[in-house]
């Protein structure tokens, strides 16, 4: 099955799909393919292997069968997808939602290619799911749940293999109980297998707000360089969970005014700023914005047209599309969550004149402070949270003033920038390996 994706300058190009994805509803995926035809260009002599890109090296599917409370049994669909093992294991997260799809796990995974390769951790890109709505199990069902999918796919994860880590719906106690059944099944302790735990279980210190302290340090740099000023602007901020509730709160502090948030919730608005530490205790009480008592209501659409500076979507993929795009009114987006803007909204956004701070490059602080987490393991060394914090600020500027260069050089957005610093490390390795056997 081939597939013609046609982007804006360039060459139609035909896709070998697998017979396991629809070719009329290719989902994240495509997204993805879209990504990668644009960068191909400025890839020179590497060019030769960027089919290796667009396919992931390894899919597991799994059944997850669990006992649930009343005595009946029920099946959950599990993934983990192995992209691109090229510079190192499989790192990525584990997410538990009803809507996760396999073209979504794969989209994932070839993200994390792209973000480790960014920040130049030592890692390929690795993602997992399961299509599960978390919150509809109790606590016993949620750990049967997470121990059966953590044995179905031992065979592939491992401290030198593939770490996975939180992602949407899990957490912390996620990963302990994927760590212990993994040290279990090996007769082993093996802290190294998940990152994201637990401090008391070989966490690092830093790791919660790594994700979000990244979306902080990468705004600041790109309003520096673009003569934003931080203190006074206006954000917008979708999901104010680990990942937009710290990014808020770092910009507020820094004096900016977070206006208006939306989650699952509702959205809520206020044009004198939102009290960020009130909000972020109330999401953490009630479980959401919505009913914040400081700010009024706002109906879900009207989120996107909100008067502000800088919008941060830190929910889920596929937030703005053509249809929303339009509307936006900030100078600036910092994408926290993975994958919000579609190929098209970036076209509609970049012929706006807003500043796109990509996925790849703004949340990668998460799985940088994970690639800490990891030598820490290793070693039974850890640092300070001070050490953790200035080392991830450290990587993030660096990362983007390598990005921002690329970009200036060929003209092109950040996103397709950082593509080409990535690609560019993943296809070298890859040639530098070569084909075996």
């Amino acid at each position: 099955m081939t597939l013609s994706t046609g982007t804006p300058g360039s060459i139609a190009t035909a896709h070998t799909l697998p017979s396991y994805l629809d070719p009329n509803h290719l989902g994240p995926w495509g997204n993805y393919l879209q990504q990668v035809d644009r960068v191909t260009p400025y890839l020179g002599n590497l060019a030769r292997w960027v089919e290796t890109l667009k396919r992931p090296k390894r899919i597991l599917i799994v059944d997850v069968p669990i006992e649930m409370d009343d005595g009946t049994i029920a099946h959950f669909e599990g993934y983990r997808v192995q992209h691109n093992l090229s510079r190192g294991p499989g790192k990525g997260g584990v997410r538990f939602h009803q809507d996760v799809t396999l073209s979504e796990v794969m989209a994932l995974s070839a993200w994390m290619s792209v973000k480790n390769a960014a920040v130049n951790v030592p890692y390929g890109g690795a993602k997992g799911g399961i299509r599960v709505d978390p919150k509809k199990l109790s606590l016993g069902e949620l750990e049967r749940l997470t121990r059966r999918y953590t044995s179905e796919i031992g065979l592939l994860i491992g401290p030198s293999k593939d770490i996975p880590a939180p992602d949407v719906n899990t957490n912390g106690q996620i990963m302990a109980w994927m760590m212990d059944t993994y040290s279990m099944n090996t007769g082993a302790t093996a802290t190294g297998v998940v990152t994201g735990k637990p401090v008391d279980l070989g966490g690092s210190l830093g790791r919660v707000e790594a994700t979000g302290r990244g979306v902080y340090t990468v705004g600041v740099e790109a309003a520096r360089l673009t003569g934003l000023p931080i203190e006074g602007a206006r954000l917008a901020v979708q999901g104010f969970g680990n990942v937009g509730g710290t990014a808020g709160k770092l910009f507020a502090e820094a004096g900016a005014k977070v206006v208006a948030v939306q989650d699952h919730t509702g959205t809520i608005f206020n044009g004198n700023g939102l009290d960020v530490p009130a909000l972020l205790a109330h999401v953490k009480a009630r479980g959401g914005v919505g009913g914040f008592a400081g700010a009024d209501a706002l109906a879900n659409e009207d989120f996107w047209a909100v008067d502000c500076e800088i919008l941060i979507p830190a929910a889920l993929e596929g937030q703005i599309t053509k249809d929303n795009a339009g509307q936006i009114k900030a100078r600036m987006v910092i994408e926290g969550a993975n994958g919000p803007t579609t190929t098209e909204a970036d076209d509609i956004l970049h012929d706006k004149g807003v500043l796109v701070l990509p996925d790849v490059i703004a949340n990668a602080g998460g799985v940088t402070v994970s690639y800490f987490e990891w030598v820490q393991d290793f070693s039974s060394f850890f640092w300070s949270e001070d050490e953790i914090n200035a080392r991830l600020v450290r990587i993030m500027q660096e990362a983007f003033a390598g990005i921002w260069q690329v970009a200036q050089q060929h003209q092109v957005s950040l996103r397709t920038a950082t593509f080409i610093v990535a690609c560019q490390r993943i296809l070298h390795a890859r040639e530098m390996r070569g084909l075996y056997p």
